[in-house]
């Protein structure tokens, strides 16, 4: 009912609400924004690795810092969830969080930001010391309608920045530059940007190119905050990763394993472009994702496009179908894949020699099956499954229900021959 009454409000109407309740949220805590210098990192992708690497590089280099980013908010030693699919959180829950940080005399914060988040005036009185833009690609254009708004909307964040420092090998980069004051200092960055040790540890610890953009931005901003070259190579040295994002599961079937939050065209198109570039000759990449629903229904055959056409088997499956038929959604999916690639029904996979086949698709709508499947029927000893959508994520939604989901507990029972399901009623 709630999302019925939120679409025939009119837009206008909607974001006048969320503004003045923006603007009443920072009037009861103080505007505590203005008490602590802001690290604003926004884009399609990338940003959650990217705030949490110029977090761990802040950290190590001796400064308080704090962090809220769609994993988590990190205060000192305390780990709080930010909420169930959520990046921004609302107005009165950020500014709550944002004036405890500033009573813990921390001298940073790191702030993922999302489109919907400036759009709704979540970030309503931040004005960031320094954003980052880590690209803008397809998505979100059923929020946004355009790109041009989409991008427009990104600007925003940027505008209100002392310091933007801009992803130059990005479409977006000359149109978001443009719209700058002058007074604001831009900062360009791509993989060519960096030299020496810097350049050597950023190559060493990230394979993939996307990660080594957004590793250049976190040591772009290290270095606008004058911190050590010395301290900052050391950090990426050490720098864990983040949960869900290209997470390595290990097992005894001599296979490699991957959890990837890959959620967008351009995000499931370079992870796929990366295990393809590091797998050995002979072994097979099998991509396990679905669309969530509630989302631009247009990515669905695009990503379905770039999967089929670089992955060798690719298995639609469920994605937060929410109040969307299933079937609906992977068969849109279906539409993108017919170019290359041949389908198979999973009930003939025993029967039917698909290795010989290039380019395979399966339709399996349980997420918990297609896992199981991908591990223990196709995938064999040197080959790659890579499990996109979800990463970190501990829900899926159906039918207004967040059910308890998690793709590392569905790997790890499937690796024990077992499969993880959802009780949900169809409808």
């Amino acid at each position: 009912m709630t999302n019925i009454i939120k679409k025939l409000t009119p837009r206008p109407i909607r974001k006048m609400y969320h503004k003045l309740n923006a603007l009443v949220a920072n009037i009861y805590y103080g505007f505590p924004s203005k008490n602590i210098k802001i690290i604003a990192v926004t884009g399609t992708d990338g940003k959650t690795t990217t705030a949490t690497l110029i977090y761990h590089i802040i950290k190590s280099a001796g400064l308080k810092v704090a962090l809220i980013s769609t994993v988590a908010a990190y205060i000192g030693n305390e780990i709080l969830e930010t909420g169930l699919h959520v990046t921004s959180p609302e107005p009165w829950e950020l500014q709550r969080l944002i004036k405890e940080i500033v009573s813990k005399d921390f001298d940073y914060l790191v702030l993922e930001v999302t489109s919907h988040g400036i759009d709704q005036n979540r970030v309503y009185g931040i004005k960031p010391k320094i954003s980052v833009l880590t690209n803008i690609t397809h998505e979100h254009l059923d929020y946004h309608g355009t790109y041009i708004n989409y991008l427009n909307t990104k600007t925003k964040l940027i505008k209100t920045s002392e310091i933007a420092i801009l992803n130059s090998s990005d479409e977006s980069y000359e149109l978001v530059k443009n719209q700058l004051s002058k007074l604001i200092k831009v900062i360009p960055y791509n993989t060519k940007t960096l030299t020496g040790e810097l350049y050597k540890e950023v190559i060493s610890r990230f394979p993939e190119k996307y990660n080594r953009e957004n590793a250049t931005a976190a040591v772009l901003v290290a270095k606008t905050l004058n911190i050590g070259e010395e301290v900052i190579a050391k950090s990426i040295k050490n720098f864990a990763g983040v949960i869900g994002r290209m997470q390595s599961m290990s097992n005894k079937k001599g296979i490699k394993i991957y959890i990837d939050f890959a959620h967008t065209p351009n995000a499931l198109k370079q992870v796929l472009l990366a295990l393809s570039k590091n797998k050995y000759e002979r072994s097979k990449i099998i991509c396990v994702f679905g669309c969530a629903s509630e989302r631009d229904p247009n990515k669905r055959p695009i990503m379905a496009k770039h999967s089929t056409t670089i992955a060798d088997y690719t298995i639609f499956t469920a994605e937060d179908p929410r109040h969307e038929d299933i079937d609906k959604i992977i068969a849109e999916m279906v539409e993108g894949a017919n170019i290359i690639a041949v389908e198979k029904n999973k009930a003939d996979l025993g029967k039917n020699k698909v290795a010989s086949k290039k380019h395979v698709y399966i339709r399996v709508p349980e997420r918990g099956e297609a896992i199981f499947l991908a591990i223990n029927k196709i995938a064999k000893k040197g080959d790659i499954v890579v499990i996109c959508g979800k990463g970190h994520e501990k829900s899926m939604a159906y039918f207004g229900v967040e059910h308890p989901w998690s793709d590392f507990v569905a790997v790890k029972k499937a690796l024990a021959g077992k499969m993880l399901e959802i009780k949900h009623d169809a409808k």
